[in-house]
This record gives structure tokens, sequence and C-alpha cells, in this order.
């Protein structure tokens, strides 16, 4: 036994490690599948493998003698060596992706690794070999076989092929010889003969394994319940592939996000809590404690008072455009990288303001009502073509422009304005002044963002220069518009038609009523914060956001954070990679390379990115490392949050 090696890799006493195959080592049932390979052409195949299946379950949770469910299925299976060869392909995908991800670790601890199963030998040593796990430390059944290599049957004279066969098995080794004296045995299983081992004395702890199938019978017995290898690993302090198990990072998911990010989030083995509604500030205070991964979309504020009890927040997405609805600041200073989606359901907003531009200036809205009322109202009055009318942008952006571009394919004259300096696309004509923009414009939309500055951006004055009978469309932020001011204007006649997605305050659910003064008026629009939601874009968002978190959690790139200086990195390979938050104070990257050298420690590359306020250090580093280096990283002056990954 390579006891120097266990004792370095285990950082304690000596231990052994007792894996299952079938749905623990693989991901699937040996026998199960061999039955699908083996009954492929035959006409009850269907009928065949679901029984086979079925008693496979009620032997593996204890509902039926081991040695019965054994004896059953070989006698359905019908299947020869050649099927065998097929199964063996098969399962080389199947292996179960934490043990995948930890090939290194099973290589390296090979001489403590038994697999123990009531599977086959003729399955299981092909696959397990691959991974570094010695031959002599495979125990299962063996099928025997007639002249033209067809099974007839299985060897009963090993103890495997008996109920409590592993018990049984484990007893008529030499104990004494076979572990060392002191030493820690382990199980890791899924089935209810693995429990037995621990039941029976053999070992010192059983591991329910959980990331193919969970057994409730079979959790119930457990001494740990562990959804991967991962976090056997890291529960044991054995080196791991990843730095943290990823099924203790959690993922809170408020407002109806898309299903494709809970799908991405949980493919990630994260643990996710979804709720459909927005939370209020109290609500989220409490909820946030063990989070690691927000998600959220406009109605949930993130603010500093929150952000108290963020002790494991990672990183936040907003799963929309805007970000006024986080702390920014306060997520900086507290480590916390946040993300948007710029441009996930741009095309979403612009096709409903061009929609609602077209119906308003055509007064169809109106019309359509007084149809639904009986009332036939066939006229010409106050109907009117875009084409050849003026286009008023205000905000420039990822929507404006996109805006521009299509209202000019229809025949519109376009202006913009914007407070930074813009390409024009197309025929566009930029304005120096919004003041300039609002007198020419007979269309005028806003695109602008929603900081505290722009309250009530558009008011009484910004009305009163506008043209008599203009139509006004705020696809942006419900506070930029005095709401007051505008329901006035429309009911003057001063504004012909409005359209309004946004307002200064939405309810927080569907179950709370809206209102707004802007109701019941003439030919006007109102929509319930929908100009991104269309599933188009919702799916867009829920596989952009989740992946920009998942890379910054797994490599440390902040590239399209909003509030982190943004560092796009080359892949880690083969070295640690340290990432150090600190406030911008000169003098840290010194200090960080004076901890590295004073632990002789090899720098492989190091990225430096700072903002006003805070600094992020990424360095690569050799493989083996003191572990009281990231005790030393961590407690250097002005250290915001410091992260290792490997």
């Amino acid at each position: 036994m390579q006891k120097n090696l266990a004792n370095q890799l285990s950082d304690h006493i000596l231990t052994y490690i007792i894996i299952d195959f079938d749905s623990t080592f693989s991901r699937v049932e040996g026998l199960d599948e061999l039955a699908v390979i083996a009954l492929q052409n035959h006409p009850q195949k269907d009928e065949i493998v679901a029984k086979i299946t079925q008693i496979t379950h009620l032997g593996m949770e204890g509902k039926m003698s081991f040695e019965s469910a054994l004896k059953e299925r070989v006698s359905l299976l019908d299947a020869s060596k050649h099927h065998i060869d097929l199964l063996v392909e098969v399962l080389k995908s199947k292996v179960s992706a934490s043990f995948e991800r930890n090939k290194q670790f099973l290589k390296d601890f090979s001489e403590n690794i038994l697999i123990i199963s009531s599977g086959f030998k003729e399955f299981i040593t092909p696959i397990v070999t691959q991974y570094g796990i010695v031959e002599k430390n495979i125990f299962a059944n063996t099928f025997i076989f007639d002249e033209n290599n067809k099974i007839v049957d299985y060897d009963k004279e090993n103890p495997l092929s008996q109920n409590n066969g592993k018990v049984k098995l484990l007893q008529n080794f030499n104990l004494e010889s076979k572990f060392e004296p002191e030493s820690l045995v382990y199980v890791i299983g899924d089935g209810y003969t693995d429990y037995q081992i621990k039941e029976a004395g053999l070992a010192d702890k059983f591991f329910a394994f959980t990331e193919n199938i969970e057994r409730k019978s079979v959790m119930q017995k457990a001494d740990h319940i562990i959804p991967n290898l991962d976090e056997f690993l890291y529960l044991n302090k054995f080196p791991m592939q990843i730095s943290y198990p990823k099924n203790r990072i959690s993922v809170l998911l408020l407002e109806n996000i898309h299903q494709k990010a809970t799908e991405i989030f949980k493919n990630e083995g994260y643990q996710v809590e979804v709720i459909k509604g927005a939370l209020s500030e109290e609500e989220l205070a409490e909820k946030i404690k063990d989070v690691s991964i927000l998600g959220i979309r406009s109605k949930t504020e993130l603010t500093a008072k929150v952000l108290q009890n963020a002790n494991k927040l990672i990183a936040v997405g907003a799963f929309c455009i805007g970000t006024n609805q986080i702390d920014l600041p306060a997520c900086m200073q507290k480590g916390v990288a946040a993300f948007n989606a710029p441009y996930s359901n741009t095309r979403s907003v612009v096709e409903l303001a061009l929609g609602q531009m077209i119906m308003l200036i055509r007064n169809i809205f109106d019309k359509s009502t007084k149809m639904h009322k009986g009332i036939w109202d066939k006229s010409a009055a106050n109907s009117f073509e875009i084409r050849g009318k003026s286009l008023g942008i205000i905000g420039y952006g990822n929507i404006g422009t996109q805006f521009s571009v299509l209202a000019e394919a229809l025949g519109m004259k376009v202006y913009f304005y914007d407070v930074v300096d813009k390409q024009a696309l197309g025929n566009a004509q930029r304005c120096n002044e919004l003041q300039e923009l609002l007198q020419k414009s007979d269309v005028i939309t806003l695109h602008v963002d929603g900081r505290e500055d722009n309250a009530n951006f558009i008011g009484k004055n910004e009305f009163d220069l506008m043209k008599k009978g203009v139509i006004f469309l705020n696809l942006s932020r419900g506070h930029i518009v005095d709401i007051q001011v505008l329901a006035e204007n429309i009911k003057s006649g001063k504004v012909a038609g409005a359209s309004v997605d946004v307002f200064p305050y939405e309810p927080k659910t569907n179950d709370e009523e809206f209102f707004t003064p802007l109701r019941n008026l003439p030919n006007v629009i109102l929509t319930p914060h929908i100009g991104g939601s269309t599933e188009e874009a919702q799916e867009n968002i829920g596989n952009y956001v989740p992946n920009k978190i998942i890379d910054y959690i797994n490599t440390g790139s902040t590239f399209s954070s909003v509030n982190m200086p943004n560092l796009q990195l080359p892949a880690q390979k083969q070295s640690h990679r340290l990432l150090h938050i600190h406030k911008n104070t000169s003098g840290i990257l010194a200090k960080i390379n004076n901890v590295l050298a004073n632990h002789h420690i090899n720098i492989l590359g190091q990225y430096l990115k700072t903002n006003e306020q805070i600094g992020y250090v990424i360095t690569d580093i050799d493989k083996e490392y003191d572990k009281n280096l990231i005790k030393d990283l961590k407690e250097i002056e002005h250290t915001i949050k410091f992260r290792a990954l490997y």
C-alpha cells in the first residue's frame, strides 16, 4: 500500500474508499443498459427492459432479495460477449461527471480505492481501469458463457452474487492484511447493499451518492448524503479538481426569470431556488444570508442594507438591460460582481416601440376599443402614415440605434440626442441640444438609463417645447418622466398619443392592483413593463447572464461586469489561480508579491485592473503551495475578497 501517498492526500489517518459502480461510478445500471442493447431487435423489448429495470430498483432499495433480483435479470438478458463489447463503448460515455472531473484523484489514490459491485467484471473492469483503478482492487460478479459466447449463467460461488454479498466478500478478506491497522474505511454508493457494509461494522462511514439517482430508503441510512464526488472529497479534505463543491453554491432566482437560467445553473451543479415574484428589502435581506448567486429583474432592489447580510454572495445577475435597481458601488465594496444583459432583449424592445408608434399615429387603439363596445367608427380623421414623419430618439444606445435603422427604412426622418458623442447610423442626424430634438420631432421615444439624475428628465418644460399632436413613447425607465404632467398634456391634446411601458412605481406581483393617472386616457397604450418580455429575449437573457456568472466563478473573468474592473483571462493550465479584490490603494500588488515571495511561490502569470474604487489582481501560480499562503493573502490590509481557483 502506498501509505505515504495516502497520508499526503488525506492529511489524516490512512483511508480506504469502497466505491460502487452502477449509478455511482457510472451514471447508469450496467445490466439495464446491457438489456437495451441485447434486446434491440426483440419483439418484446420494451416490456422485458421495463421488467429488468423494475427488478433493479426493487433490489437496490432492499425491497427484493438481491439474489433473486440478479437471477431474474440475467435470465431475461439473452445477451452475448458481442453485446458486452457494445455496452463497454456506451459506458465509456456514461461515467459520472464528478468522477470524470476528479480523474487525477482516482489515479493518485488508486491503491486505496476498491470497486466493489454487484455488477459484472466484464463491463466494469474496462471502464474503471481507465481511471487508474488497479485491477486487483476490482471485485464484481462474472458471467458464464457457452461455446457460442452467449451468456448462460453467472458464477454463483462468488459472494457478490448472493444476498448480503458485499458484506460476505469483505468478511472473507483478511482485513488486517488488506487494510492498515487503525485505518478508516469509507463506502460510497447508491444502494442498500452499500449501506449493509457499514451496518455490518466493516466500514466507518457510508456516503449515499445522489448524483445520478436518489433512493430515499438508502439516503435515510447514510452518514452523509453526497450529491457528487466533489462533496465527498471536500468533506474529507482530499484534493479536488475544483476549488469548492458546486452543490454548495446556492442560487436564488426571482421575478419569473426564464427556465433556461435555472437549467444552466442546475447543470453546473448549483443548488437553485426559484421565486416567481419580487421580494421587498426586508424579505431579501433575510433570504440572501446563504445565497452565493442572486438573479433579479427590474422590481427587486439589491440595496446596501440587503448586502449587509450577503456574506456568501459572489455575483448578482440583472436579467434585463438596466442595473439601477442594484446598488453597484455597495456591491463593488463587498466584492460582489454584477452582470446584466445589455443586448439580449434589444430587438424585442425595438419591435414593441415600432409597433406601438404605428398604432398610436393611426389611432388604432381607440378604434379597437370602440369596436369591442359595438361602435363602428370608420374615419380617417387623426390617422396618419409614419412615412415622412420625424422620429426623435432620446438615448442613442443599443435600442436607440436599432430603432433608428428600422424607422429610417420605413421612410422616417430620424433625429437623436445623447449626452455621449455617438456615431450616427444611416442618415440619422444628431441634435446637439435636447431642445432642438423636442421641437423638430413628430414622434419622441425615450431610451435613456435609469440613474437617479434622470428623475423627471422629461417634465413640464420639455412637454412645452414639443409639437402639438406629438406621439410620445417611454420604454426605458418610469421615473424619468413626470407622469402627472404627461397626463395633463394628453388631456389638453398637446400629446396626441402615448405608449408607456415603465412606471415610477410598479406592482411587485401580478396580484397587486396597478394605479396611474394615465388610466382611461384616449389613445394611450399602457403595458406592464414587457418591452423585453418575449420568449426569444427571455431565453437569450436566460442564456447570457448565467454563463457570464459561471465564467466569473470558474475562471475569475470579469468581462462584461458592470461594476468590476473588466478582465478577460486566458485559460488556466496546471496552476492555481488566486483572485484578490481590494480597495484601490497604492502598494497592494507589491504586498501580494511579497507574500508570494516569502512562500517561495513561482508566478506563472499576473493580471491587474483597477477602477477608482477597487483593484482586481489575478495571479496564476505553481500547482503546489503552502496552505498558509491563503491566510497571509487574506490578511493583507484593504483586502475586500479573496478566492482561489484550481
